[in-house]
């Protein structure tokens, strides 16, 4: 039996399949890894939460870089292996889907909005840090263009910030707290396109291990978890999850 017709098993045995989502999937869209060769790390250093709210220029900064990279996230649609996850949670094989990527792909591909649980956010909208108001970015581009300046939430003046989790932010509770449930009440983890560094979302996949559920690492490269994993797939995730699957 080769290593995905295991997985196949492995999904087809499984009572409650988690996914643990990174970077890696989407690259096969077209979205850069951040950390990657031309990704936005290697040409900007980040801004920190703390100077996001201290300064104007580095809102102002931040609201550039974001409509500079807006194109890529816009056009990009989901792959196959989207479609894959997309499928097994249509059946109720798979519960949820705990991601750390910002570009909302897997709700495109159909995933209902509860089964995605968003670690580090959404890019593809806005809210402000002081009511919570959503804004929308085509709004915030049209004002940010004509006066340069960053936005303000209409509602109450509050400070406008794309709903992602930038450095020094914390993590917002309500997903960590249900990303803890649902990898405790899993009995099959499948980590999917994440170098599993970036803490503490890179914790999940060994809390699942620890409370006996089965762990499978698909990811071009290794990751330090490797070792703990049942099987691990160092091969291209749409590929790879069309064939567990059984979808194109």
């Amino acid at each position: 039996m080769d290593d995905i017709e295991t997985l196949r098993k492995m999904i087809a045995d499984a009572r409650r399949v988690v996914a643990f989502t990174g970077a890696g999937i989407s690259t096969e869209s077209g979205i850069p890894d951040f950390r990657s060769p031309g990704g936005i790390w290697t040409k900007y250093r980040p801004i920190e939460f703390g100077d996001f709210l201290a300064s104007a220029e580095m809102r102002r900064e931040s609201w550039r870089r974001k409509f500079a990279t807006e194109e890529t996230i816009k056009k990009a649609t989901p792959n196959a292996g989207h479609r894959a996850l997309a499928r097994l949670v249509e059946t109720g094989k798979m519960s949820a889907i705990i991601t750390q990527n910002i570009d909302g792909l897997h709700q495109t591909s159909g995933v209902p909005d509860a089964k995605v649980i968003e670690l580090h956010g959404n890019s593809t909208y806005a809210t402000c840090l002081d009511c919570g108001e959503r804004h929308e970015l085509d709004a915030i581009r049209s004002a940010f263009e004509r006066t340069g300046e960053p936005p303000e939430c209409a509602k109450c003046a509050g400070l406008v910030k794309t709903a992602t989790i930038s450095f020094g932010q914390a993590m917002p509770e309500l997903p960590m707290a249900r990303a803890q449930e649902e990898t405790a009440a899993c009995d099959l983890m499948i980590v999917l396109g994440s170098s599993l560094v970036v803490y503490p979302a890179a914790a999940f996949p060994q809390i699942a291990r620890r409370n006996g559920a089965r762990l499978v690492i698909v990811n071009r490269d290794p990751t330090d978890q490797d070792d703990s994993a049942d099987l691990v797939l160092h091969a291209e995730i749409g590929p790879t999850m069309s064939r567990a699957v059984g979808v194109n």
